[in-house]
């Protein structure tokens, strides 16, 4: 988008306080985005006559449609008093419990006062996400525990990271946590070694928020479970899928006691299907770059055309981006550097395509690069590509009657240096029999999508292994053996290949 002369309302987050803020800050960003996650929130609790600054709500906010993610970042000493068990009961004290009702504290405060939540202390700038309803809210309640790895390892061994019981309570056993306070409602616990591993793993609101609900929901089906580490679970979670083909904690009705030993996480990140998984996720991170350029110009008030609308409204159009897992928005990303390479081969004026949706709750994609004329000044052009997205998203409703909202994004062809973008979205969930006919119309004088394929944009999560062969044509270590064995291919027969492969 270009800079418009007249600015907006002016949304500018907080940065953290302390180092360990800062970076929990930054890491949030990465995962949630620049207009869902905001560290340092205030409350105007004490304030007489709007004199006075707010009390501290939370170390960071992340607010997502119905979920609402609140975190408490505490960096607490761990002492050396040469009592293991005495140095853990304080440390577990300060970092987790207290952090745990500092938690609890700012989900009271939300339920009860939602419009009462300000980005500064001075209670100035309003907290610029609209809240769900109370009776709609998902809160998911995270404490970020400091200074508790090192001297785990050091004690224990292994990576560092707090072991997990799940019948425990308090700081009964060193170096373990369980349940923080059952009664009140679960509470997620990263230390220092976790908190990287799980958010730069999970980098999608969608695949973070798919993890915690399972997590919870497996930790409180009374089942008792024991892990070597936060990791260790996660590794449990990716390397299982439940009947609706979605990452899951797949464990038997009958089993009453699941142990999650260590070993499974460095297993995970060390497989052939992890590492092409990450080679082809490159691209997708050009998916998140768009949605921070928009967000960018809706914080800021600077988008080209002025929009009349609360920054509040604007950001549901970006939720539709957002919503997209981290597979997702590879093909997403890949399909718009294709398009992109093709307008500047092509001699059309434009170039276009049409991604299909998913599900009912995710839109149709239309993607057009739109070539500029030397003469044209820059608001005939943008008007133009405005106009022509336009027009695509009501043909793409009348030749997909499914499609109940179409995304739009144009963008100049590849051979052009300037660059600006314009993203739509239209609800199509009020379409009527005049709009149809006005599609009818469009694509009748344009000849829009009369011979264009639709792309159902199918990407495997990892490429190895989508089909249990590698692309040498052998069974990826992670398939099951043919055999019958019942192992993986790694374990079994694949042995022999895998020891082969190492000499040469």
């Amino acid at each position: 988008m270009v800079e418009d002369t007249v600015p907006q309302e002016v949304i500018t987050p907080a940065e953290g306080v302390t180092e360990a803020e800062q970076y929990l800050a930054k890491l949030c960003k990465r995962s949630f985005l620049s207009i869902w996650s905001y560290p340092n929130v205030f409350r105007d609790q004490g304030r007489k006559n709007g004199i006075g600054d707010g009390k501290e709500l939370c170390d960071l906010l992340v607010v997502f449609e119905n979920n609402i993610f609140i975190f408490s970042d505490k960096d607490c000493r761990f002492g050396d008093a040469g009592n293991i068990r005495l140095d853990w009961s304080r440390w577990y004290r300060k970092a987790v419990f207290e952090s745990a009702n500092q938690l609890f504290a700012a989900e009271r405060w939300i339920r009860e006062y939602p419009n009462k939540l300000f980005l500064d202390r001075q209670c100035k700038i309003p907290f610029p996400i609209r809240l769900p309803k109370t009776d709609c809210a998902i809160f998911h309640r995270i404490v970020v525990a400091h200074n508790g790895s090192q001297h785990c390892q050091e004690a224990m061994g292994g990576s560092g990271s707090l072991m997990f019981e799940s019948t425990l309570e308090g700081d009964a056993v060193p170096f373990t946590v369980g349940q923080i306070c059952p009664n009140k409602g679960y509470v997620h616990v990263f230390d220092d070694t976790t908190l990287n591993i799980v958010m730069g793993t999970l980098d999608t609101i969608t695949d973070f928020t798919a993890y915690i609900n399972k997590k919870e929901k497996f930790l409180s089906s009374g089942k008792r479970v024991w892990s070597a580490g936060e990791e260790e679970m996660l590794a449990f979670y990716l390397g299982n899928l439940n009947r609706n083909n979605e990452h899951d904690f797949v464990i038997k009705d009958n089993v009453d006691t699941v142990v999650i030993p260590e070993g499974l996480w460095k297993q995970f990140t060390s497989s052939p299907e992890r590492l092409e998984q990450i080679e082809f996720d490159r691209i997708s991170y050009a998916w998140d770059e768009l949605i921070e350029t928009f967000a960018f110009h809706a914080m800021t008030g600077t988008q080209y055309s002025s929009i009349d609308r609360p920054f509040r409204e604007q950001e549901i159009m970006y939720r539709f981006m957002a919503r997209e897992s981290r597979t997702r928005r590879r093909m997403l990303a890949k399909s718009l550097g294709e398009v992109l390479i093709r307008s500047t081969k092509s001699l059309s004026q434009w170039d276009a395509r049409v991604i299909a949706s998913l599900s009912a709750d995710n839109p149709y994609y239309v993607f057009i690069f739109l070539k500029r004329k030397p003469t044209e000044s820059d608001k005939d052009y943008r008007d133009k590509r405005l106009n022509l997205l336009l027009d695509y998203c009501y043909v793409t409703k009348l030749k997909w009657p499914n499609a109940q909202y179409v995304v739009g994004i144009a963008m100049e062809d590849g051979s052009e240096n300037r660059r600006s973008q314009d993203m739509i979205l239209t609800d199509m969930t009020k379409w009527n029999q005049e709009l149809e006919a006005h599609a009818i119309e469009i694509q009748k004088r344009l000849g829009l999508l009369e011979q264009v394929k639709m792309s159902k944009g199918r990407e495997h999560e990892y490429p190895v292994d989508h089909s249990g062969v590698t692309r040498e044509g052998l069974p990826s270590r992670n398939s099951l053996c043919k055999c019958g064995s019942g192992k993986r291919f790694g374990n079994c027969h694949g042995k022999a290949f895998n020891q082969k492969s190492r000499k040469k």
